[in-house]
């Protein structure tokens, strides 16, 4: 029972914060909107992530059926690509880096600014499969 008394400690606050934000003299319906909003502040880091989450799994089950085996990297004015990665890598390189940028903003106190830049690589594989299916 002791290792888990820090975290219904944490529960215990996490819920008097809640409800402390209510007054009294409030109707049910402004209590119930006060708490659905101070909640829905408070989890604010799991509402921003699931939708980045939810796509770049997308994304990258969408390019392992459409990449080609070797996927080239830095296309050259010549038409060639400097270097070529394996399929696999080209998958998985960008959903660790989306998955870096979501944990940074679960450990970050402003989950805004790592929520953008997990944002922005969604663009990666987006430019992975457009950089390799033009030349062809």
């Amino acid at each position: 029972m002791g290792k888990f008394s820090g975290l219904t400690e944490k529960w215990k606050g996490f819920r008097e914060g809640l409800t402390a934000q209510v007054e009294p003299s409030d109707s049910t319906y402004a209590k119930v909107k006060k708490v659905i909003g101070v909640l829905i502040y408070r989890l604010r880091a799991v509402f921003l992530a699931v939708p980045v989450a939810y796509y770049a799994l997308k994304l990258a089950a969408y390019n392992s059926k459409h990449l080609p085996e070797q996927v080239g990297i830095n296309l050259l004015s010549n038409g060639a690509f400097a270097m070529t990665i394996s399929r696999e890598l080209a998958v998985m390189g960008p959903l660790v880096v989306t998955a870096a940028c979501l944990v940074l903003m679960f450990a970050s106190r402003k989950a805004l600014y790592p929520w953008a830049v997990s944002i922005f690589t969604l663009v990666l594989p987006l430019l992975l499969l457009f950089s390799n299916l033009y030349p062809m």
